[in-house]
Formats: structure tokens, C-alpha cells, sequence
């Protein structure tokens, strides 16, 4: 298992677009993926509905941690989707 603290950098926070493309990379790897608020609530990182739960806005730290054979690919590709600001100015 590997982990990386994270925040959360876009302005609209973990809205439905960032999420769907959250969800989308997650699910090109095989590992496990969960997804840890600061309060720490857990959400399936592969899981939409989980996510947005999670209710996480602009400033927010999450932790995400991934467990399988490509755990450092799909940790790497998320932490840069997540410091791209899901490709939003």
C-alpha cells in the first residue's frame, strides 16, 4: 500500500466534473483506491456516488491510498490530476 497527502486545489472543489474524471483514471488501474477527508470519512476512490459524499471544496486535504500491482502508477496519475486542477484554470 502506498499513501500521499494531497489538497485539493480547483476552485469549485470535487464538483461532478472532477469527480467523473477522478473516477474515470481510477478505474484504468487494478489497484484499490480509497479516498480520506481531513475528518477521516473514506470513500471508494472508484466510486462517483463515494466521492461526492465526501463533500470536499477548495482548500480541503484528502489522502489517497492505493493497494494492488500498479499502486504507484495510479497514485502518481490522480495526485496529478488532482495538482492540475482537473484541467480548470
Amino acid at each position: 500500500m502506498v499513501a500521499k497527502e494531497i489538497i485539493i486545489r480547483n476552485e469549485q472543489g470535487f464538483h461532478v466534473r472532477p469527480a467523473q474524471l477522478f473516477v474515470d483514471k481510477a478505474n484504468e488501474f487494478r489497484s484499490d483506491l480509497k479516498v480520506r477527508s481531513e475528518s477521516g470519512e473514506e470513500a471508494d476512490g472508484k466510486s462517483m456516488l463515494d466521492l461526492m459524499t465526501l463533500g470536499l471544496e477548495q482548500g480541503a486535504r484528502i489522502v489517497l491510498e492505493a493497494s494492488g500491482e500498479d499502486e504507484q502508477e495510479c497514485l502518481q496519475a490522480l495526485a496529478e490530476l488532482i495538482e492540475s486542477k482537473f484541467g480548470e484554470s
